[in-house]
């Protein structure tokens, strides 16, 4: 097949591409171009919105594609992205390229997803360098128009993840207790503290619990049926006391109360049984190719390299903890090892590292409070990962013309250095780990709390969102009606009509514009 077909046909997933791309680098490579060419731009509102999208794509297959991961996969990658420090989105985008295509694939999808934000991010960091003190009030009337509207589609991203993760009863307490218990506190040990006892709940639960819980039930039962049992002997004896019975119904006769067995088999008779309710196969459907499996174990790296990848990591984080410790290091180093810090010890990805940046960057006086709250309002707006931010911090704290490139890579190198590396060593290990029970049941309390998060990211974005005018600081969106009805029409516009985020972004700019106009 020639490459110029290959390629449309894998622009169009169809199966053809993929019997003709096995053997080659290069055309796993033109894959991921035609697959991950576009996320970069229209990956608007956070994490939250992003796990959704990728799961529309290589999940659900929209527009007719193939299936790169099956729906359990999803729940295990996103429950491993989650409990792993760093970017949460990006670190999924990238491990469903790995498990589909191979590590140098992999770096690709991450360089296609992140760098048309981080571009974005660098160009506003060089802009905010020479812009005065005090903006215009329409900036700050349009920023939080930006914020507002990005708080209705996080909204709707956690419900769409809560709706998929609540399996059962217990992951719904789960998702509850990560939404409540989330709200009151933000230190660096908490959410993962949250996460893992989420997990420990449900392998408690699914390897002890559920089976102590069903004997418990059986036992009771048994029980209920004897006494209901010694009772219709009773009755049939003639033991009753008048009392009892009631003259008034059925012509004087009492009626037998039915046993739960018998009302079960009564059930059984009545209801369809299980072959009429299959659907009926016509020729039409056994003629209709279906979407050929793909190969997720053949790209998977060896169980050692991945040990030595975790390993390595580990000693280079200890090295560089050392050095930032020392005196008189330079700041391009203090900027990167501040970066790499953040990287690794945030759980629960963007809206939980922007507002925790402020003190590796601020406090140390390399960039101003204002400049922050600029870039924290600008990036909602911003497709791709929030961790985008780092590159905006470290071109501001090297604002020394040419330095600013350099600040801008070191930001970006750091931050999301980390929580690749630890993806890439977890994924060796997971076709090993997947097999095991309690592993299975551990990322599953894991998932259902990390989404009981997301609501938490809602609500503090919620309350950083209003920016006035010639204020330092941030006010909650609740202090104006205008903001919220700008979140509520939001998340109705894309929840229930199916208006594209970005589209429904652009409207919030349009209503913080609108606001000015009015209040202003």
């Amino acid at each position: 097949m020639p490459l110029s077909a290959i390629f449309r046909s894998l622009q169009n997933n169809r199966p053809d591409a993929y019997q003709a791309m096995k053997g080659g680098l290069g055309l796993r490579l033109w894959e991921i171009v035609a697959n991950y060419w576009d996320l970069g731009f229209i990956s608007f509102g956070g994490p939250p919105v992003h796990f959704q999208i990728l799961r529309k794509r290589f999940v659900d297959a929209e527009n007719g594609r193939i299936p790169w991961i099956d729906d359990q996969t999803y729940q295990e990658l996103f429950a491993i992205c989650q409990a792993l420090p760093g970017p949460g989105s990006t670190k999924f985008a990238f491990c469903i390229a790995l498990i589909h295509a191979g590590f140098i694939p992999a770096v690709l999808a991450f360089l296609i997803w992140s760098l048309p934000g981080a571009i974005g991010m660098f160009a506003l960091a060089l802009g905010v360098e020479r812009i005065g003190e005090v903006l215009p009030d329409p900036v700050y009337a349009l920023l939080s128009g930006l914020n507002a509207s990005t708080v209705g589609i996080i909204a709707v991203a956690a419900v769409k993840l809560a709706e998929k993760s609540i399996k059962d009863r217990l992951t719904r307490m789960l998702v509850i207790l990560g939404a409540c218990a989330g709200l009151p506190y933000k230190a660096l040990w908490y959410f993962p503290l949250l996460m893992a006892i989420g997990g420990i709940i449900t392998v408690f639960w699914d390897l002890w619990g559920r089976a102590k819980y069903g004997r418990m039930r059986t036992r009771f039962s048994r029980k209920n049926r004897n006494e209901q049992r010694e009772a219709e002997e009773s009755t049939a004896s003639g033991s009753v006391p008048l009392e009892t019975r009631n003259p008034t119904q059925d012509g004087g006769l009492q009626r037998r109360a039915v046993s739960r067995a018998e009302s079960i088999g009564a059930a059984a008779t009545a209801a369809p049984s299980a072959g009429d309710s299959k659907e009926e196969i016509t020729p039409e459907a056994e003629a209709t190719p279906q979407p050929q499996a793909i190969d997720i174990v053949s790209h998977a790296i060896p169980v050692k390299v991945g040990i030595l990848i975790i390993v390595g990591f580990f000693v280079s984080f200890i090295v560089f903890m050392v050095v930032r410790g020392l005196d008189n290091i330079p700041l391009e180093f203090d900027l990167f090892a501040n970066m790499y810090l953040a990287g690794t010890v945030i759980f629960g990805g963007g809206p939980v590292v922007i507002p925790l940046l402020r003190e590796y960057v601020v406090e140390p006086g390399w960039v101003s409070s204002r400049d922050f709250l600029l870039g924290l309002a600008i990036i909602q707006a911003f497709p791709g990962p929030n961790f985008n931010f780092a590159v905006y911090l470290g071109a501001l704290a090297l604002n020394r013309g040419s330095s600013s490139v350099l600040g801008a890579f070191l930001g970006f190198l750091g931050i999301f250095f980390p929580g690749i590396t630890l993806s890439i060593g977890v994924q060796s290990l997971w076709q090993v780990l997947r097999t095991k029970p309690a592993v299975i049941s551990l990322l599953r309390g894991i998932n259902a709390t990390a989404v009981g998060l997301v609501f938490t990211a809602v609500y503090r974005l919620w309350e950083i969102g209003y920016l006035h005018g010639g204020q330092e600081g941030s006010r909650s969106l609740g202090l104006d009606p205008w903001w919220v009805v700008i979140a509520a029409v939001t998340y109705s516009s894309v929840q229930w009509w199916n208006v594209p985020p970005p589209v429904a972004i652009l409207g919030g700019a349009i209503g913080g514009i609108a606001w000015w106009g009015v209040v202003g």
